[in-house]
């Protein structure tokens, strides 16, 4: 089981104070979580792309591969790759770069991303946002594994003979996961290809989410990758946490009541009540946090959003040192020992290698055998 944290990169005002970081201050705060999420034994760091303010990531390759300079253990990922707008060339070879300069700690999550006018900045029509999300992938799923590709398609120009550089590291494609909030067809994708399914499992209850992974996990089966409890799955949650669950729901209402997303709505009560936002101690967050397999079965991914609405870096690196001492050892002790044997772990560089020499050595006794 993989422990994580994953930033969307919004830049707002602190409601406790009127003071809103500057983009510079932003980056720099980004970079120093997830520094301290390896310092705190995380597995993993994400960052969402976007293209608009309030928001700064919208080079996530250039982040995560500083990042990757100042780091040796956690893997570096994307909590958003925009597969619709991005063309998937340049995908291949950002990520295989990054795989080369990170020596292999690298997946990234494919998403249409929740921004309309994004679609028009990079002269593609919305209308179009499942068609391209499809053809793309399907373009840089060869790209990663063949060594000449002769392509054409409906959303781009054709190629002859093209080979994307680097090759991936080890000749092993970064893991994708395949991001969706609301939509069955990326569920699908994701169990065609035998990738994982990424649940943002934030803003919606829980049987919207239990729907989509259900689906994800019998198409997974149907496309015969496994049986559907093998099928790969990763998970987002929100907590903020205090010793005291009366401080924590204290300090993080104002948060929470200017939040950018859901600031001005639901009270905090009913949305804790009604989604997955856990706002109190740690052993709260544990608890309803090994909930989510009851939920969605077993599970290969957790990552949590801790640093937005405008908390302050000081606060985020504090609640880093709650989620990584208290909360992070406990659930990885019960997840652990309640996952079968034959569920796979969550996917890593070396996970990925070690499978493909297996295949390969089998295929070579099966031919020696025909032989």
């Amino acid at each position: 089981m993989q422990f994580g944290i994953f930033t969307v990169g919004d830049v707002t005002a602190d409601p406790t104070t009127g003071r809103t970081p500057t983009e510079a201050e932003r980056i720099k705060a980004m970079v120093a979580i997830a520094r301290k999420a390896e310092e705190v034994g995380l597995d993993v760091f994400a960052t969402g792309e976007h293209h608009n303010p309030p928001f700064v990531p919208s080079s996530p390759t250039t982040m995560l591969g500083y990042i990757a300079a100042s780091t040796e253990r956690l893997i570096l990922s994307t909590a958003t790759t925009l597969i619709t707008t991005n063309d998937p060339v340049k995908i291949a070879e950002d990520f295989a770069m990054l795989q080369h300069l990170a020596d292999g700690r690298v997946d990234l999550m494919l998403g249409r991303g929740n921004t309309g006018p994004v679609y028009p900045w990079f002269g593609k029509d919305i209308r179009d946002g499942i068609p391209l999300a499809v053809e793309n992938y399907a373009l840089l799923h060869r790209l990663w594994r063949e060594d000449v590709v002769d392509w054409e398609g409906r959303f781009r120009t054709p190629l002859q003979g093209f080979t994307s550089t680097p090759r991936p590291l080890d000749g092993v494609a970064p893991f994708v996961w395949h991001g969706s909030i609301r939509s069955p067809e990326i569920a699908e994708q994701a169990a065609y290809y035998g990738d994982g399914f990424f649940a943002n499992n934030i803003f919606w209850p829980t049987g919207h989410f239990q729907r989509l992974i259900e689906l994800y996990r019998r198409r997974f089966e149907h496309y015969g990758h496994g049986s559907a409890d093998q099928a790969v799955v990763g998970l987002g949650g929100q907590v903020f946490m205090r010793k005291n669950s009366q401080d924590a729901i204290r300090e993080f209402r104002p948060y929470f009541d200017n939040a950018p997303v859901y600031g001005h709505g639901p009270s905090l009560e009913d949305f804790m009540d009604q989604t997955p936002l856990t706002v109190g101690s740690p052993q709260q967050v544990i608890d309803k946090t090994l909930t989510f397999r009851e939920h969605f079965g077993d599970y290969q991914r957790q990552l949590f959003l801790m640093d937005h609405a405008g908390l302050p870096l000081q606060t985020v690196l504090e609640q880093l040192d709650l989620l990584g001492e208290e909360v992070v050892p406990v659930l990885r002790k019960e997840f652990d020992a309640l996952r079968p044997a034959h569920v796979p772990d969550g996917p890593t560089h070396a996970a990925l290698l070690a499978a493909r020499n297996t295949e390969g050595a089998a295929a070579d006794q099966t031919s020696e055998v025909q032989a």
